[in-house]
């Protein structure tokens, strides 16, 4: 994959509290999420656009829980870059703001998943 990506780390206590309570797959719920955040970034305003390089680069790693992009270019997009001339061009936040979207969303599946398991 990629030099920019999001990975999903500090879980484990997560992990164990939603296996106590009934072997809750968090995996399962980690795997929506990613899926959501790739949906997002593909969907029309998810990624910035100029030839949709950017956009058709958008992947999703199972194996690591990763969402992220393949051009090498995303992180400038993303925070920001230097022009030769001096200037600055500021970043678009197009992946932060795709995971605030998903923030929510990702809490309450994780407290479906708890309510679920308590029965």
């Amino acid at each position: 994959m990629a030099n920019y990506r999001l990975t999903l780390k500090g879980i484990e206590n997560l992990q164990d509290e939603l296996n106590r309570l009934g072997g809750i797959r968090l995996e399962a719920i980690q795997k929506k999420q990613l899926i959501n955040l790739l949906d997002r970034a593909r969907a029309p305003g998810g990624t910035p656009v100029d030839t949709g390089e950017l956009r058709e680069s958008s992947v999703v790693n199972f194996g690591d829980m990763t969402m992220g992009y393949t051009k090498e270019y995303a992180p400038h997009v993303e925070y920001g870059h230097r022009t030769v001339n001096g200037g600055f061009v500021q970043g678009q936040r197009f992946l932060q703001a795709n995971v605030e979207a998903q923030r929510e969303i990702y809490r309450e599946d994780v407290l479906k998943a708890i309510r679920k398991g308590k029965r």
